[in-house]
């Protein structure tokens, strides 16, 4: 779905793959892409991730930020610890930051999850250069659709 609206700032337990916290303010001035995902969600691992790593491929050097946001509303136990994410992260390769969504306090929704109103994973966001929700999509979302839509958002100023 294609939106404009303040994107609300990630709630983060922790951040892998990068030496410093991560937070939309910092990165403002530059378009955001964020794959929510989780390590047992079939779509994510096999469309999701990919896609993201594709992207952050394809738009090297180019002002595009790629982040991980996993985010965990089922099979807790499974993988909910840092160091099965830390060998998810280097089986499948994935250099690009990755925060681990904090958990509800009420043993709900994860809370980055629950402000964005996702409704599962895998779910893209785009953020734009002045920090707008611009995309906000539950599933897959076709290659060539999501290559344009960042195109033109790295091709507007903040």
């Amino acid at each position: 779905m294609s939106i404009s609206i303040p994107a609300p700032e990630w709630q983060v337990l922790q951040w892998m793959n990068t030496p410093e916290p991560l937070s939309l303010a910092a990165l403002r001035g530059r378009v955001v892409l964020v794959i929510a995902f989780q390590m047992l969600c079939p779509g994510c691992v096999s469309l999701g991730l990919p896609q993201a790593l594709c992207a952050r491929k394809a738009f090297v050097g180019s002002g595009l930020a790629v982040i991980g946001l996993h985010t965990v509303f089922e099979h807790h136990e499974a993988q909910g610890s840092r160091a099965a994410l830390a060998a998810f992260l280097h089986e499948y390769r994935i250099g690009f930051p990755v925060g681990i969504d904090a958990p509800s306090a009420y043993g709900g929704l994860p809370q980055t999850m629950q402000a964005y109103n996702m409704q599962g994973t895998p779910t893209t966001l785009l953020i734009d250069r002045a920090g707008r929700l611009r995309l906000h999509h539950f599933g897959h979302i076709e290659d060539m659709e999501l290559g344009a839509t960042i195109g033109r958002l790295l091709e507007q100023g903040a």
